[in-house]
């Protein structure tokens, strides 16, 4: 039996050495938000980095800062630790 992630948790890596943990429901949703990442990139502009602790409230990065990304599915609410 397959299990179905809960969620994704996704780490990012920052040029400054700081990582920041964001959640998405679903990987296609998780995946959108990368597409618009690495179009921005070419362009330099500001990317909104959605914090799903927070609703509306948004971190703001420049793509080339984001050096390295973790992304884990969750399974269960043990996964929150």
């Amino acid at each position: 039996m397959n299990r179905t992630p809960r969620r994704y948790r996704i780490s990012l890596h920052l040029s400054g050495g700081q990582t920041e943990v964001v959640h998405f429901t679903s990987l296609e949703q998780f995946q959108d938000w990368y597409q618009g990442l690495v179009n921005a990139s070419a362009e330099g502009a500001f990317v909104n980095v959605p914090l799903s602790d927070l609703d509306g409230e948004f971190l703001v990065v420049r793509p080339d800062a984001v050096i390295g990304m973790r992304v884990e599915p969750q399974y269960a609410l043990i996964d929150d630790a």
